[in-house]
């Protein structure tokens, strides 16, 4: 079993930067594959970023976000720049124990609660 527990989202004006992060417990990090998506109102949730031996980004983020993992310290970031009204949703981070990189939701079996991350006009 993996503990997924995310943190710091908050309020943002467009333009500006915030950095989540997700502390997991309860498997060997390093192991891990680690990917974060995001839900809007009204949306399917959508595939943000993941990390297994290397990172990989959805379109829609690619050069605005940095995901990074500590294996020392059993956390994932997504550091988030140039941020968009349309980034506004709740993050959550996922993890797998098989790799490589996925970007479907049904591959990874263990899901943090989420974190609201809203980005004014």
């Amino acid at each position: 079993q993996v503990q997924l527990v995310g943190s710091g989202g908050g309020l943002m004006q467009a333009g500006g930067s915030l950095e989540l992060s997700c502390a997991a417990s309860g498997r060997t990090f390093s192991s891990l594959t680690v990917a974060w998506f995001r839900q809007a109102p009204g949306k399917e949730r959508e595939f943000v970023a993941a990390y297994n031996w290397a990172p990989a980004y959805a379109d829609s983020v690619k050069g605005r976000f940095t995901i990074a993992r500590d294996n020392a310290k059993n956390t994932v970031y997504l550091r988030m720049d140039s941020l968009k009204p349309e980034d506004t949703a709740v993050y959550y981070c996922a993890a797998s124990t098989s790799g490589p990189v996925r970007t479907t939701m049904s591959f990874y079996p263990y899901w943090g609660a989420g974190t609201q991350v809203t980005v004014s006009s």
